[in-house]
């Protein structure tokens, strides 16, 4: 998939509060009591090194520290900043379990494991995280508040500075370029290292400014659930970026994110393709080129080339569908899930806890970002209401779908009731049909000028209801119905 749109560097972040996923031999309880026993062997790690190689892409190796640092500290507690008998986290999240940065013994475990990485490795990149530090533990530590007083560092940003300027003299012994997350910037650090803007803009600007190759990562997020166009216009650089042209020269590029908290082997490609494909067009074009309408006629045909290569962001739908129906006919959840997407964001585990152990094979996990089926209904109704005119075929195909819509419900309520795992969205289906049966109204009273009277409210009230997340779905026809019914006249 990366090949075929031409994307070149693999960031491979290996290392999280959930687990050690890479062979260590210097230090071989990492990946023996840090990983549950799922790690790369190094064996494997060559493999997809040569792979990725062979099709222009490079490997940038993560790990991350030093916060995140959990499944590290489970089998090195005594580098951790507080003792504790530490245990892989199950839960996602920002944890307290640090590095200790006061201490040789940590430089000195660090020094010989980025030997062993830096040989198992060949880029010329080399990824230290540095994210989401929260310092709790170095807070708690009378030792560490007593180095920091000594050596005169004021708060958690200075002496993860400081952490960091040990790391990269490490890394620069063995011919590494240091990269990290926008937490790592500041004044102390030299402008060697390479700063990955992940909370905002203003980070990939302020580097630039002073002179540090940066990278956009920002906007890019492909696991928050946004919509394709929203990535598509997301320019690292566009032309009122507050920058001279010299400074735009520090911003390489920019990367799409897919972190996995919410998606199995079953689901990924499904989150990551064909989206960004949208992302790679992005980054290799210049910034006049933004025509959403014309990308998404191209996304549809690369989603097609995509599964022929083997991905399966489309076979994996159906197969899903047919396990949630449970031996019954499935075109009209299909129906259903065709208009459904996942909460965005980060609100899926707010609605609902989640685990690493967390099963993902509900609604919410079939269902894919950006529906398609949606989308174009939303573009139907946009072109049927500023249209003075508009084509007899818009209106049919809108009228079509809300039939569609409108009769879902009886045929989908039979199959929900016998299959348990589809209750959750029960309220969905129904929302379906009653959206559509507002639709329909609110196209004949436009059309026929009468004033619909006190209904307008009732309904309206429906649709706010149909707003409601169930499942961590949402109903994404619901704000094309809202237009329509916005354009009766009282």
């Amino acid at each position: 998939g990366m090949a075929a749109v031409k994307m070149n560097v693999l960031h491979w972040h290996l290392s999280e509060d959930q687990g050690f996923r890479v062979e260590c031999k210097t230090f071989p309880k990492l990946h023996e009591l840090g990983s549950d026993g799922m790690y790369y062997t190094q064996d494997q790690i060559k493999d997809i090194i040569q792979y990725a190689a062979d099709r222009g892409i490079r490997v940038m190796p993560e790990f991350d520290m030093p916060g995140h640092a959990t499944s590290w500290l489970v089998a090195y507690p005594e580098l951790a900043s507080l003792p504790d008998h530490y245990k892989i986290e199950r839960g996602w999240g920002i944890f307290d379990p640090t590095f200790n940065p006061t201490i040789e013994k940590t430089y000195e475990f660090l020094d010989a494991f980025f030997k062993e990485m830096s040989a198992l490795f060949h880029d010329e990149y080399f990824h230290i995280g540095g994210d989401e530090n929260n310092g709790k533990q170095w807070k708690a530590n009378a030792q560490i508040q007593a180095f920091m007083k000594a050596h005169d560092i004021k708060d958690k940003h200075e002496l993860q500075s400081y952490f960091n300027n040990r790391l990269l003299k490490i890394l620069t012994k063995y011919d590494k370029k240091m990269v990290g997350w926008d937490e790592i910037l500041h004044p102390d650090m030299p402008t060697s290292i390479v700063i990955q803007s992940w909370r905002g803009r203003k980070a990939m600007i302020k580097s630039a400014k002073r002179g540090y190759r940066t990278i956009l990562s920002n906007g890019y997020y492909i696991d928050l659930i946004q919509t394709t166009d929203y990535h598509y216009l997301n320019d690292p650089a566009p032309d009122d970026v507050p920058l001279s042209e010299d400074e735009k020269k520090f911003i390489l590029g920019g990367e799409a994110t897919m972190w996995t908290e919410m998606v199995s082997a079953e689901t990924i490609d499904s989150r990551i393709w064909p989206r960004t494909a949208a992302i790679a067009e992005r980054l290799w074009s210049p910034g006049e080129v933004k025509d959403v309408d014309d990308m998404y006629r191209r996304l549809k045909v690369i989603g097609l080339h995509l599964e022929e290569l083997g991905l399966t962001h489309e076979k994996n739908y159906g197969m899903m569908l047919r396990r949630l129906a449970a031996g019954s006919d499935t075109h009209a959840l299909q129906t259903l899930v065709d208009v459904l997407e996942p909460v965005k964001i980060y609100r899926r585990n707010r609605l609902r806890k989640h685990f690493s152990y967390t099963p993902l094979t509900r609604v919410v996990d079939a269902a894919r970002p950006d529906a398609d089926v949606a989308r174009n209904f939303r573009k139907l109704v946009n072109h049927y209401l500023t249209n003075p005119q508009p084509a007899s075929e818009t209106r049919g195909e809108i009228l079509r779908w809300l039939s569609i819509w409108e009769n879902n419900h009886h045929k989908l309520e039979p199959v929900i009731n016998q299959s348990p795992v589809l209750w959750e969205i029960i309220e969905h289906s129904k929302n379906l049909s009653i959206c559509a049966g507002i639709g329909k109204r609110a196209i004949f009273w436009i059309e026929s000028g009468q004033a619909p009277g006190d209904k307008v409210a009732f309904y309206k009230e429906q649709i706010e209801k149909a707003k409601t997340p169930y499942g961590q779905t949402e109903l994404m026809i619901v704000p094309a119905i809202e237009k329509l019914l916005e354009s009766v006249s009282p």
